[in-house]
């Protein structure tokens, strides 16, 4: 932060996530949308003029040198994220990385040991933990004691995938690119280390069809995670103590049953997963106060790896 409470905030990329980061952060009191950096110039230059960015560059060292910004939010697609990384860390601000950091496991690695190096501090935009129906069920199930039965459903087609454009490489690693957002419910949801990752229906890349594993942790709880791949299926998740019960169908929604109970009542959705993409907004305020060196809660490349290496352990890609 400079002399003035304000917190300038940077983006390198101009497609769809970061006009959604730009409208996002727009919102927070004190920032300022300081500049961008696209290789499609035109596109940046759109998004500055709706957004009011003040520079539109053309390399990183430029969007550092104009801006000095606090923060830089990184939205390329996933084969360029660790090349833009590791430019980025050339550069003393705190980097806020859309996911997947990483096509694959060794690709995010590579990125965790570059920023190391440069002693970088960066996050990982994990929105789905700042949806406001997953802080209300973590904020619940924290109030709860005994053992948890955590079971995430997974649905993941990468036939359409490959037909809207996707690369192949990253279809090929499609459980980093998009399993890796309900695999993550599972580092925020499973309590303590994990002992083993049990692969009851194993992955099969050359037909695949259903996944199913279950993940034991030191603290007793249990993860189920199941899978349907090129086949219909929900995005979910529900945990089950002795005492209540929550889901998470749409992931927007959070419904709880308490125990004697045969009704899910839903809560209540924040106007910010409304307004805008949601968990952006909530997300942002927390990048911001990670940028300026206040408590957050944003995950950090380090936590995003352990979801990472959990994907890895549950279709046996390491």
């Amino acid at each position: 932060m400079g002399e003035t409470s304000v917190c300038r905030v940077a983006f390198v990329g101009a497609g769809y996530m970061t006009s959604e980061h730009l409208k996002a952060f727009n919102d927070v009191p004190g920032v300022e949308l300081c500049g961008i950096y696209s290789r499609t110039m035109d596109r940046a230059e759109k998004l500055a003029e709706e957004f009011s960015v003040r520079v539109v560059c053309d390399s990183m060292s430029e969007l550092y040198d104009k801006t000095r910004a606090d923060l830089v939010v990184v939205s390329v697609p996933e084969l360029s994220v660790r090349e833009v990384c590791l430019d980025a860390f050339q550069y003393p601000w705190r980097c806020l990385i859309e996911k997947p950091a990483g096509y694959d496991l060794e690709d995010a690695r590579r990125i965790v040991a570059s920023a190391t190096a440069n002693k970088r501090l960066a996050f990982v935009a994990l929105n789905r933990r700042h949806y406001s129906s997953t802080r209300m069920l973590l904020k619940d199930v924290g109030r709860q004691k005994g053992q948890r039965l955590i079971h995430i459903y997974d649905q993941e087609d990468p036939i359409a995938a490959r037909a809207a454009g996707q690369p192949e490489l990253v279809v090929q690693n499609w459980m980093y690119a998009n399993s890796i957002h309900m695999i993550d419910y599972l580092s925020i949801l499973g309590r303590g280390k994990i002992v083993s990752v049990d692969r009851i229906v194993p992955w099969n890349a050359e037909v695949p069809c259903f996944v199913v594993a279950k993940i034991s942790y030191d603290s007793g709880d249990i993860g189920i995670y199941e899978a349907v791949w090129n086949g219909p299926g929900p995005w979910a998740v529900t945990v089950t103590t002795q005492e209540k019960r929550w889901e998470m169908r749409p992931l927007e929604q959070a419904s709880f049953q308490p125990y004697g109970s045969r009704k899910l009542d839903p809560g209540t959705i924040h106007e910010w997963d409304s307004k805008f993409k949601p968990g952006l907004r909530a997300q942002a305020a927390e990048a911001v106060k990670a940028a300026t060196g206040k408590p957050h809660t944003l995950p950090s490349l380090e936590d995003a790896m352990k979801s990472m290496e959990l994907v890895a352990a549950i279709y046996d890609s390491q």
